[in-house]
C-alpha cells in the first residue's frame, strides 16, 4: 500500500522534518548495509578525530562512485517526493555518504547543513537532507537529535557557546528515513551502548540554482585547465568553500586533479574560529 506523505510534506513545513517509518525495501536496506561493510574494509574508512566528524565515527563518502547499488539511493520516489517538496524540481544531488556511528561516540554539535551560507534566516530553502537509517536508531545509540520548528528562527546564533537547545531524538526502526530542511539544527547523538553501531546513510540534496551558470568543470577541456593558475582553478569552482562545499572525499577537486595546493577541510581546522568556520 503506498505511503500518503501529505502529512509528512505539511510536518516539514511546520517542524522543519519528518520521519517515514518503513520508507525502504528491506532487501535494499540489507544491501545497502553490506556494502557499507564493504566499503569500509576496502577503502579503509577510518573515524576523522574531529568534533564534528566524530572520533568513533565512520564515513565513506562519495558512494556513487563506489557501487552501482548506490544509484538507487538518490531516486528512491518516496524520499525524493519529500525533498522536491521543499527544493522543488530539479534539485541536485549534493553528498551521498554513509555514517557508522559506534560504541562510546559523544554527541554532535547541533548545527544547520545551510549554515555556511550567509544568508538572512528564515529563507528559501537551500539544502534538504535526509538520513537512511540502515540499523535501527534508537536514543541510546545514538539516534539524531533534532530541534523542532529551528528552520524558522530568525538568524540564529549557533555559536553561543554550545547553545543549549531542546532537542528531541529522531528514533525509527531500520528501513525508515529522516528528511529535514536545510535550516533545521540537528546533530548526531550520542552512542551510549556497549556494542551497537548505529548505521546510516546521509543523502543530501541542493536547489537546482545552487551552481554556476556554465559548467566550468566539464566545459573547460582538461589540456586547457592544466595552463590556468590555481587562482583562476578556484574561480572555475574547483576549490572549496569554506573548507567544505566542493570537496571530493575532503579534497578540493584542484589538488586532486592538478596538485594544487591543499585545503583544509572544515572538520578538520583547529581550532574552529565560530566567526569564520561554522560548522554545517
Amino acid at each position: 500500500m503506498p505511503i500518503d506523505l501529505a502529512p509528512h510534506h505539511q510536518q516539514l513545513v511546520d517542524d522543519g522534518y519528518t520521519i517515514v517509518e518503513n520508507a525502504i525495501e528491506p532487501d535494499l536496506v540489507d544491501a545497502l548495509l553490506d556494502d557499507v561493510h564493504r566499503l569500509e574494509s576496502e577503502l579503509g574508512s577510518r573515524p576523522a578525530n574531529n568534533r564534528f566528524e566524530g572520533n568513533l565515527t565512520t564515513r565513506s563518502y562519495n558512494l556513487l562512485a563506489h557501487g552501482e547499488i548506490w544509484q538507487k539511493v538518490p531516486t528512491h520516489p518516496v524520499v525524493l517526493e519529500l525533498i522536491e517538496g521543499v527544493l522543488g524540481p530539479q534539485c541536485l544531488v549534493s553528498s551521498l555518504a554513509s555514517i557508522s556511528l559506534g560504541p562510546g561516540e559523544t554527541a554532535q554539535v547541533i548545527h544547520a547543513d545551510d549554515q555556511v551560507q550567509p544568508l538572512a534566516k528564515p529563507h528559501v530553502a537551500t539544502v534538504c537532507n535526509s538520513m537512511w537509517a540502515l540499523t535501527d536508531f534508537t536514543e541510546a545509540n545514538g539516534a539524531t537529535r533534532v530541534v523542532p520548528g529551528s528552520h524558522l528562527w530568525q538568524n540564529p546564533d549557533y555559536f553561543a557557546g554550545d547553545a543549549e537547545v531542546d532537542t528531541i531524538a529522531a528514533e525509527m526502526p531500520k528501513g525508515s528515513v529522516l528528511v529535514w530542511h536545510g535550516s533545521t539544527w540537528h546533530g548526531g547523538g550520542a552512542n551510549v551502548t556497549d556494542d551497537e553501531v548505529r548505521v546510516g546513510v546521509a543523502m543530501n540534496y541542493c536547489a537546482g540554482f545552487i551552481r554556476q551558470q556554465e559548467n566550468q568543470q566539464l566545459g573547460i577541456p582538461p589540456e586547457v585547465m592544466t595552463t590556468f593558475s590555481p587562482q583562476l582553478r578556484q574561480l572555475c569552482g574547483l576549490g572549496m568553500y569554506r573548507g567544505l562545499t566542493g570537496n571530493i572525499e575532503k579534497k578540493s577537486p584542484a589538488e586532486l586533479l592538478y596538485g594544487d595546493p591543499a585545503e583544509v577541510q572544515l572538520w578538520d581546522a583547529e581550532p574552529i574560529d565560530p566567526a569564520t568556520s561554522p560548522p554545517a
